[in-house]
Parts: structure tokens; sequence; C-alpha cells
């Protein structure tokens, strides 16, 4: 049932996948062609995990946090956005869990330790300790061989949103309360 659930809240955010390719660009074969692309993004952050297809449990997540409406807002973030298997690496009904109307705000304060109140594109990402919008700060890492946030790899960077930028990450972060 909650596998439905989640489908279903997906679903409903659904939209064009050509959003995530607005943003992401990957194939653009110059740097002023990825620039125009950037300058069309028009999907905001949820929507941009949504078309990604591999933020289904990031999404439901938000959704249950009551985030959707904030990350859909003005911004501009920089999420650090951990995919499906990240969440899936989690010990066994921690996922489920956290979505219980009950623990809303532990899974706020998870949550919002992705999110930094700024949009930081990777040429733009240093050392040292970054303001989460929990209020924390996290410890990003910048080093020969890639970039972490908290022990999380950053495995791809600068999907472009119309209110900010996606990082994705490898595993979920906590912060130090969690």
């Amino acid at each position: 049932m909650k596998k439905t659930i989640l489908t279903l809240i997906v679903a409903s955010l659904a939209i064009p996948a050509a959003a995530l390719h607005a943003g992401s660009c990957g194939s653009c074969s110059s740097h002023s062609e990825k620039a125009s692309y950037e300058k069309k993004a028009k999907a905001n952050i949820v929507e941009t995990a949504v078309a990604a297809g591999s933020f289904n449990t990031l999404v439901a997540a938000v959704q249950a946090a009551g985030l959707a409406e904030t990350l859909s807002g003005e911004g501009p973030f920089t999420v650090f956005a951990p995919t499906d298997e990240a969440f899936a690496a989690l010990p066994k009904g921690t996922v489920e869990s956290l979505l219980l109307p009950e623990n809303k705000d532990k899974l706020v304060a998870i949550l919002t330790y992705h999110v930094v109140p700024a949009k930081v594109k990777a040429k733009d990402v240093k050392a040292g300790e970054a303001p989460t919008v929990n209020g924390q700060t996290a410890t990003i890492e910048v080093t020969n061989s890639g970039v972490t946030i908290e022990g999380a790899n950053v495995i791809k960077t600068d999907v472009i949103a119309s209110n900010g930028v996606i990082h994705v990450i490898d595993k979920v972060i906590l912060p130090k309360d969690a």
C-alpha cells in the first residue's frame, strides 16, 4: 500500500522529462549551449526531481514533510539530493517510519539538512561548512577524487532548476540530532 501511495504522489507531480534535460544538459556540445539550456529551465526543484525518475523516495518524503510547496517556491535553493538507491541503503523500515505523521518533525529536519538556502553551482562549491535550511551546518570536502558532503559522494552536479540547482549524492545525510 505504501508503494502505491508513493507512486500516486510521484505520478501527481509528473511533468515532461524534457524539463530535466533542460537543466542537466549532459550532452551539450559547448559551454554556451549549456548556458542556453540553463536559461530555459522552467521546472522548479520538485518538478525537476520528479522528471529525473531517480528521486521517487525523496519526492515522496518531501510531500510527506509538507516541503513541496517551499521547494517549488522562489528559492534559490541548492539541494543535495539522495537517489532512490541512497534511501534503499538505510536500515530496513527507516523510510517507512520517517513517512509516518508522528515522525514529520524528524523527517523535516533530515530533508532540510540536504538544502542550502542559495544557488551554489559546482564551480562555486568550496570546502568547509555550508549552512543548511535545517539551521545546522554540513561539512563539504573537496579533494582530487571529488566532492563529498557529510561523507556522501556528489555523483552528478548542476541539474539546473528554475529556482536553484540539484547535486545528486549517493547517501542520505543526517543532521547531528537525528
